[in-house]
């Protein structure tokens, strides 16, 4: 004996023609349940899991779009088959509508049976093949929740880790004599800040993959305004960016730059005991290029193009420039008087959110 394939619900209020088909369908394999009306169907279809559901069109008191329309109400509805007269295609496409999910030729013999089991088969395999579908969509995004919260916890413990860096630094900067070695630490300090906001970032948001530059330079401005000011002179690092988001790896590199370039104008544009603003400022200048500038009001590039300090903050910026293909101008400031460095970094589609 053939094991039953599906449970169908066969929905007719033909006495006769429901005791045919009920035992076609059993000789091809499936367990059969029939109702009389369409009020019975779909009570039952609220009692007992069918795998699929026939219904006739023509029935009293409630036909079989009624009927297809109260079933498809129902939690879990299953694929139902509508049952039509051979002249009846407006009806049929009726009922497609109305959410049958196939539709079947009413006539009598045997051909009608073998039109309705094939129609079953159809239906059952695209619903397999749908339910499997949800199943795999439904665990990939269960496996992309976990690792995006893996990911953060990642990112939590990376920022965590250099917060403690950036403590010991701090405590090896105070114990040095040297101001100048005092002086290096501190900025190696502000470096591995630069890195550890973006990581704070990720671990904050729902966005693991992309920076939002606007807000990243903005936390870093802050950072800096509180690290450069003194008693003696305040120094006020101000944001204009664009609302643009890329990818981590450019963000640090642009973040970085932005440190070396507004250290630089805190310490050489403005004097110790002088008030003095640095601007940030990001937009995109083309569809695929994106420019970082730094501007000050101090006194401007050096006549012979000497490099100020140690020459290591140069070094960076001309290193993660050659890394990301991006070119690197000196000039005067915006307001004509000061420097304005800048730095225009190609993006493509992936980098960008």
């Amino acid at each position: 004996m053939r094991r039953p394939l599906a449970h169908i619900l066969y929905i007719d209020d033909d006495e006769g023609i429901r005791r045919l088909v009920s035992r076609a369908l059993v000789r091809k394999g499936f367990d059969v349940s029939v109702a009389a009306s369409g009020p019975e169907g779909v009570a039952m279809t609220g009692e007992v899991r069918f795998d699929l559901i026939a219904v006739d069109h023509y029935m009293p008191g409630q036909d079989g779009l009624t009927t297809l329309a109260a079933l498809r109400k129902l939690l879990d509805c299953p694929p139902i088959v509508y049952v039509t007269g051979s002249e009846e295609t407006r009806i049929a496409v009726a009922a497609l509508k109305s959410g049958a999910d196939d539709y079947v030729v009413k006539s009598v013999g045997e051909e009608f049976f073998d039109l309705l089991c094939s129609s079953f088969e159809q239906v059952l395999e695209r619903a397999q093949l749908r339910r499997a579908r949800e199943q795999a969509e439904a665990d990939l995004r269960q496996s992309n929740a976990r690792l995006e919260t893996l990911l953060k916890e990642v990112n939590h413990r990376v920022a965590n880790n250099l917060q403690m860096v950036m403590s010991f630094i701090g405590l090896q900067s105070k114990s040095l004599a040297d101001p100048g070695a005092r002086q290096a630490l501190e900025q190696t300090q502000q470096r591995i800040a630069t890195i550890a906001q973006v990581n704070r970032r990720l671990y904050t948001t729902d966005d693991v993959e992309f920076v939002a530059m606007d807000e990243y330079l903005a936390a870093l401005a802050a950072d800096l305004t509180e690290s450069w000011s003194t008693g003696a002179g305040r120094r006020e690092v101000r944001v204009d960016a664009q609302p643009v988001k890329i990818c981590t790896d450019k963000a640090v590199a642009l973040g970085m730059i932005a440190n070396e370039w507004v250290s630089n104008a805190c310490k050489y544009a403005y004097g110790a005991s002088e008030d003095g603003e640095i601007r940030i400022i990001l937009g995109q200048v083309e569809s695929n290029m994106i420019e970082l500038a730094v501007e000050d009001d101090g006194p401007g590039l050096p006549t012979d193009g000497a490099i100020r300090g140690t020459g290591l903050g140069t070094r960076l910026i001309e290193a993660l420039a050659k890394t990301h293909r991006a070119s690197v101008h000196y000039g005067a400031s915006g307001s004509g008087r000061g420097t304005r460095a800048a730095i225009a970094l190609p993006l493509r589609s992936v980098d960008r959110s």
